[in-house]
């Protein structure tokens, strides 16, 4: 794992980082390679994500939730796939606002989240940078050879699923900036889910065995599903008034004069970190199944059908949306 000129960087990856590595392939952070062994009967599946201050994150996060944030959206894609977590080499391009300090709670955020989803380091780099501060991962996982989930799979006929929530990321955010009137346990609700996401980890087996296609929800829902249809070379049909909100997001929406507006909002704003996946309708049954035994919610929201692109309803009635989504331009 190189660094760069400062001693301080060579004290991070002995102090912060080597304890974080893998015990038998990441070579004590003490080459520039990990070396993985082959794992037969699997093909490995590779993801990348960074994050960047002023963008991705606030200037005042703590580094503690950056750096889980960091971990949680390459995990969320590695679920959409129907992925088994592995290891993650780590890029850190360090600020003057990176004091040692504030590098020991993006440690400790790594450590945490590393013993949650069952992960280890497996090398990098780290680097000073005047700024902004800006992380990445690449994150590495196992699928049952050929068993990896694409978007491309969707039919005409088939349901269109999404776990948990949807709008807390876009509604987080907005808390944390202090722009949104709601009562205070709302609030922390809102921001802890912007900042800390959760991967739909334990639900991957569940894509990988039933999902026609599916698809990361981080861009926001219409996006997500857009590269679906277009993937699949499909349309599909998505009913607004059955996209699942939390209690904070209801909140929300009751205090909205123009419900239509705020529905497209919850649906196009990004960091949702759910599962967009596409079911055959024999399938059901047991998506349900699976989700009540991980006490998780899932929410039939559409359908897919011949033609392109997402369209919405309200009601029955067609909807314009429009905006897209999150994009990276």
């Amino acid at each position: 794992m190189a660094a760069l000129d400062a001693a301080g960087e060579f004290e991070t990856i002995a102090r912060l980082l080597r304890p974080l590595a893998h015990p038998d392939y990441a070579r004590n952070l003490a080459d520039d390679v990990a070396v993985l062994p082959f794992r037969a009967g699997y093909d490995l599946v590779l993801t990348k994500d960074a994050i960047v201050e002023g963008v991705h994150f606030l200037p005042d996060d703590p580094l503690e939730t950056v750096a889980q944030k960091l971990l949680r959206v390459n995990l969320s894609d590695l679920a959409a796939k129907g992925a088994e977590p592995f290891g993650y080499l780590l890029a850190c391009h360090w600020s003057p606002r990176c004091g040692w300090p504030e590098r020991e709670a993006f440690a400790a955020g790594l450590k945490a989240d590393q013993g949650s989803f069952g992960i280890h380091l497996l090398g990098g780099d780290t680097v000073a940078t005047p700024g902004p501060a800006s992380f990445s991962i690449t994150m590495l996982g196992w699928v049952p050879k050929g068993r990896a989930v694409s978007r491309a799979g969707a039919r005409p006929g088939d349901l269109v699923f999404v776990t948990g929530t949807i709008g807390d990321g876009w509604l987080g955010l907005q808390a944390a900036r202090g722009l949104l009137t709601l009562e205070p346990e709302r609030i922390a609700a809102l921001v802890a889910h912007y900042r800390t996401p959760m991967p739909r980890v334990v639900f991957a087996g569940t894509v990988r065995d039933l999902a026609t296609a599916s698809v990361d929800v981080s861009d926001g829902l219409v996006a997500d599903l857009g590269h679906v249809a277009a993937a699949s070379g499909v349309g599909i049909e998505i009913d607004l008034e059955r996209i699942p909100v939390s209690a904070a997001g209801q909140a929300w929406l009751d205090g909205r004069v123009d419900l239509e507006a705020a529905l497209e909002q919850l649906c196009t704003g990004g960091d949702d970190y759910e599962i967009a996946l596409t079911v055959r309708p024999s399938d059901e049954a047991a998506l349900r199944r699976e989700a009540d035994r991980r006490h998780l919610r899932v929410s039939q929201i559409g359908r897919v059908a011949a033609g392109q692109g997402v369209t919405a309803r309200l009601a029955g009635r067609p909807i314009e949306i429009r905006k897209n989504g999150w994009t990276h331009d």
